[in-house]
């Protein structure tokens, strides 16, 4: 029997001997490979964590004592190692989730994906622990490289360090990545770390010093742990800075040496106080494809052939993401003020083509949203033209600088939008489903949503030209499809998509969502109720001729990849209202909900959004039967005006 199966807990690993250890890193390994390459994934993190994992669940006895990573893609050894073996759904509904969820096991803390807030909860349960007299208890935060280039860590240990005598150890998985190689002066200095003769001896005789603890380990301890300026004023070299930080500083250690690992993090779990543990790693460790992939080192991973790590796939469809990548690049080629900014994802963004032939035009932040979207501000107000291009979700982020750096300052920041809407496998914390409702209430904000890739290309034309007022382009995840030309376009630029004889219905399908828009107007067909499909294009401001056409129609339907709850269904909605157009709508998006893993179409058809569902109940309000009604029609009206005159 494989060590692996085992493992039904923690507790498990006490009896194992280092050289089952080793074993079970191995198993460990090759598990995740098999695993991960059937279902896809994220792969090269947890290769790179897996004896570091090992040793924190020796260590700390979870659930007492509290394990939070940071960020969760980490975290698939720690679900092996707490009794979740069945990968065979991994992201999948009513499988595994690909991040730490609480309603999979008690040793699951923090479900959110976003980078750089693990140092805060660290803070808050330590200090939670310390307030409700539960000393014995440990908080264990495990934060990459990466996550430490976003400034919420450096707020944490601001606070961590002012009060020094709880039970927390910071852990530094120190892989020189994030997605792709981290950026930055810290990122720099672990570089110079990784590449000091100290460290290299260290690295390859890790085992032999930290098993002795001897004398010799001890003093080498002393002179490298940093004392009062710790870890933080060796990042910066600048000790009057950090000069009131005091965080003890151990290390650096082989990540990939349960042993070592275990010694180090004894010796940080008796110290009484904050402790940082400088732990090396290398992403995608064991698995040669991984290591031979140099843009991320199969960060996250569709399916692939495990022997030989190539992709299954053989989709030639281009994604939404390439056409955005190639466009700037055009953009860029005749509009020298066009700068791109990126926080820690140039190739998820499609911006590495835009790095390619502009390097000198192109700014990586690191995982910093909120620099990355004033850092633009100022940008803007040099001359240039920024893009902002940031996956949806991550834009809730940096809502306050959209608000108060770019658009109170009429600055001209163009913002693109990756995987808006619901994005499937990832989870809760990861569908771009917010972007919409918050972003719209930001004055003189412009949003766009593209139907396909040309409008991709016109709408992201349109928004470089605008330069006092913040833009947005957004658009879903995965292929393009074919485009869908418009009947006829209106002055304002609305493309009218189908017109029908009779003008029972009017349909707003905002984006990706014309596909839907028109399968409900072809359903309608079949019933004898007309409808009329439009593509607003820019769907903030509200343009004048869709309020001119709901006038007209009996019923607006409103169809978005986003929350019903302030979206843009509400703001059509209340313009109509404004002009004095009584016309009902029925605003159509998801719930405000955390939706849950599963593919677009399970979680679409979960909230009713599918051409059969829509139609049905659009036939049932155009009869009357349902609430919002639609106006009747006017040989209708006519007949009830005589009968209230008699």
């Amino acid at each position: 029997m494989a060590i692996l199966e085992t493992v039904h807990g923690p507790r498990d690993l006490d009896k194992l001997t280092n050289d089952q250890l080793i074993e079970l890193s191995g198993e460990i390994r090759e598990f995740l490979v098999r695993e991960v390459a059937r279902s896809g994934g994220h792969l090269g993190p947890n290769l790179g964590v897996v004896e570091m994992t090992i040793a924190i669940h020796r260590v700390f006895d979870s659930p007492k004592d509290s394990i939070v990573f940071d960020t969760g893609h980490q975290s698939y050894v720690h679900k092996l190692l707490t009794g979740r073996q069945d990968f065979s759904k991994l992201r999948e509904k009513g499988g595994i989730a690909g991040y730490p969820q609480r309603s999979e096991s008690v040793h699951d803390i923090v479900e959110s994906s976003h980078a750089s807030s693990s140092l805060s909860w660290a803070d808050g349960i330590s200090r939670a622990y310390s307030m409700s007299g539960h000393s014995d208890r440990h908080v264990v935060a495990v934060v990459g490289d990466g996550a430490l280039t976003g400034g919420m860590t450096w707020e944490a240990l601001n606070n961590i360090s002012h009060d020094n005598s709880r039970n927390l150890i910071i852990i530094v998985n120190d892989n020189g990545r994030s997605y792709a190689p981290t950026i930055g002066g810290m990122a720099r200095f672990l570089d110079s770390v990784r590449t000091r003769k100290g460290y290299r001896n260290l690295h390859f005789s890790s085992s032999r010093l930290f098993a002795k603890m001897g004398p010799y380990a001890r003093a080498f301890y002393r002179g490298v742990r940093g004392g009062v300026h710790g870890f933080l004023s060796r990042f910066t070299n600048n000790q009057d800075l950090y000069a009131n930080l005091d965080i003890k500083y151990l290390g650096p250690v082989n990540g990939h040496d349960v042993k070592a690992m275990e010694a180090v993090l004894r010796q940080a779990k008796s110290y009484g106080a904050p402790v940082i543990v400088h732990a090396i790693t290398e992403k995608g460790k064991g698995y040669e494809p991984a290591r031979r992939d140099l843009d991320d080192q199969f960060h996250a991973v569709g399916k692939i052939d495990p022997a030989t790590g190539k992709a299954l796939s053989s989709s030639s469809a281009v994604g939404w993401t390439d056409v955005f990548g190639d466009e700037l690049v055009a953009q860029a080629e005749h509009n020298d003020k066009i700068v791109a900014i990126t926080a820690a994802m140039l190739r998820p963004t499609g911006l590495h083509k835009m790095l390619e032939r502009y390097p000198e035009r192109i700014i990586d932040v690191g995982i910093a949203e909120q620099h990355a979207v004033t850092s633009a501000a100022g940008l803007a107000f040099g001359g240039m033209h920024p893009v902002v291009a940031i996956y949806a979700t991550f834009m809730n982020r940096a809502f306050d600088q959209v608000l108060m750096d770019v658009a109170l300052h009429k600055a001209g920041v163009t913002f693109v939008l990756d995987r808006s809407g619901v994005t499937g496998p990832d989870g809760p914390s990861h569908h771009g489903v917010w972007d919409l409702a918050i972003l719209q209430v930001v004055p003189h904000i412009r949003l766009a949503a593209p139907r396909d890739a040309t409008r991709l290309r016109e709408e992201l034309a349109e928004a470089l030209a605008v330069d006092d007022a913040p833009t947005v382009i957004r658009f879903p995840r995965g292929s393009v499809g074919a485009d869908i030309e418009a009947v006829r376009r209106c002055d304002d630029g609305v493309d009218v998509l189908l017109e029908a004889a009779h003008k029972d219905v009017l349909i707003v399908a905002i984006g990706a969502f014309a596909t839907l828009g028109l399968e409900v107007a072809a359903r309608l067909a079949q019933q004898g109720i007309g409808a009329t499909v439009v593509d607003p294009r820019w769907v903030v401001p509200v343009p004048t001729s869709i309020i001119d056409m709901a006038r007209d129609h009996r019923l607006v339907i409103t169809l978005e990849d986003g929350v019903r709850v302030g979206g843009i269904g509400t703001r059509i909605r209340q313009d109509l209202r404004s002009a004095g157009v009584d016309t009902a709508v029925d605003e159509l998006g998801l719930p405000d909900e955390f939706l849950d893993h599963g593919t677009r179409e399970e979680i679409l058809a979960e909230a009713g959004l599918t051409a059969q569902d829509i139609a049905r109940d659009v036939v049932a309000q155009v009869l009357g039967s349902k609430i919002p009604v639609a106006r009747p029609l006017p040989e209708e009206s006519q007949v009830s005006d005589s009968l209230q005159a008699e």
